[in-house]
C-alpha cells in the first residue's frame, strides 16, 4: 500500500518500456535450469494466488520450465517470507510479496525473521489492487461522510474488522482513524475471510478489504461500499467514490509483487523482471488480472525497489502516528 502521485504513477506505467531497454547481454545471461519455486505466503483461493498462478503459467511457457506455486502460508505471511529469505539465490525461487507481509507487517512486528529492504531484491511490481470500505447492513452510516460523523458520535464504539493485526487492512484502519480524527475498536481475525463473514452476518461493523474479495456481496448488496481506497474510483465500482473525495489524501490500496533473496545475482534479477514485463504486456493476461478488480503494473527492479522503500516507510509512519504497540 502506497500512495502514488502522478510523477510516480507515470514513472510505473513507463517501467516496460525501461525493462525493455535492459541490455541484452545481461538479460540474456540466464535463463532457468530447473522449475522455479513460486511461493505464495496465504493458503490457496485468494486474489494474491490466482494472480501469482495466472503469471506462473505464462511464465512456465517462456522458461520451458515449471514456476511451481508453493503456498506456504501461517503469521500473516511471515513464514513463507522468512522461508525465501533463507532460500539459495539462485532464481529458482521467488516470493509473491504483498503489502501485508513486506510493508504493513514490519512496521508492527519486531521479531520477524527476515527485513523486506535487507534480505530481498525487488524484480517486478505485478499489480496493484484497490481496498474498498465496506460496512454492514444496517450500519446507519451510507456514506463517508455519514460515517466519520457516526464515529465522533460513538467514541470508539464502533468496531472494524481486519485480518490480523498488522495487516494492511488493519492499518488501513488506523489510516481512516488519524486522517480523521475518529476512534474504533480494531477486531483482528486469522485472514480475511473469517473477518469477512462476520461482516456479513453483522457481528463487526465495518472493514477495510481487498475489492477482489467483497465485491461480488457489494453488487448482490449483502454489505455496503462507501469508499474505495485508491486516489480516485475504481472503474469496477463507478457509482462508489473514493475516501480522499472526503479526506484529501487518504489512500490504502495494496500491492503484489515478485521479490528474490537478497544475494540473487543482477543479472537473474534483471531477466525475471524483463519476462514479467512479457508477460503483463499480454493482452489476454492483462485482462484476466482486471478480472481481479485489480491493475497490471510491470516496470524495472530499480522502480519496484523504490516504490517498496516508500512504502515500508509509510506504513512505519503510520504505525508511529498511531501509537501502536510494535510487538
Amino acid at each position: 500500500m502506497h500512495k502514488i502521485n502522478r510523477r510516480q504513477f507515470t514513472a510505473l506505467a513507463g517501467g516496460w518500456a525501461a525493462a525493455l531497454a535492459l541490455p541484452q547481454q545481461a538479460v540474456a545471461a540466464w535463463q532457468p535450469k530447473a522449475n522455479v519455486k513460486v511461493i505464495v505466503p496465504f493458503a490457496p483461493g485468494g486474489a494474491t494466488d490466482v494472480l501469482a498462478r495466472i503469471v506462473g503459467d505464462r511464465l512456465s511457457q517462456i522458461w520451458g520450465k515449471t514456476a511451481i506455486i508453493e503456498n506456504v502460508s501461517g503469521a500473516t505471511g511471515a513464514v513463507g517470507a522468512a522461508q525465501v529469505a533463507r532460500a539459495n539465490p539462485d532464481g529458482l525461487t521467488l516470493f509473491v510479496g504483498t503489502g501485508s507481509v513486506n510493508s504493513a507487517l514490519p512496521s508492527v512486528k519486531s521479531d520477524l525473521a527476515f527485513d523486506t529492504l535487507r534480505d530481498f531484491k525487488a524484480v517486478s511490481l505485478l499489480a496493484t489492487f484497490p481496498n474498498v470500505l465496506v460496512v454492514r447492513p444496517g450500519l446507519p452510516a451510507k456514506t463517508v461522510p455519514d460515517l466519520v460523523a457516526y464515529l465522533k458520535e460513538r467514541k470508539g464504539g464502533v468496531n472494524f474488522a481486519s485480518s490480523g493485526f498488522g495487516s494492511s487492512i488493519h492499518l488501513a484502519g488506523e489510516l481512516f482513524k488519524l486522517q480523521t480524527g475518529t476512534e474504533m475498536t480494531h477486531v483482528p481475525y486469522r485472514g480475511s475471510a473469517p473477518a469477512l463473514t462476520d461482516l456479513l452476518a453483522g457481528h463487526v461493523d465495518l472493514m477495510f478489504d481487498n475489492l477482489t474479495n467483497v465485491i461480488s456481496h457489494i453488487e448482490d448488496g449483502k454489505i455496503l461500499a462507501l469508499g474505495v481506497a485508491g486516489a480516485k474510483r475504481t472503474p469496477y465500482l463507478p457509482n462508489v467514490p473514493a475516501i480522499a473525495e472526503f479526506v484529501p489524501g487518504f489512500e490504502a490500496t495494496t500491492w503484489v509483487g515478485f521479490l528474490l533473496p537478497a544475494k540473487t545475482p543482477d543479472d537473474i534479477v534483471q531477466a525475471i523482471a524483463r519476462d514479467c514485463d512479457e508477460v503483463l504486456r499480454d493482452p489476454a493476461i492483462i485482462d484476466r488480472v482486471k478480472k481481479l478488480a485489480a491493475e497490471p503494473v510491470g516496470g524495472s527492479p530499480a522502480q519496484f525497489a523504490s516504490f517498496l522503500k516508500a512504502d515500508v516507510e509509510r506504513w512505519k509512519n503510520v504505525v508511529k502516528a498511531a501509537n501502536l504497540k510494535v510487538e
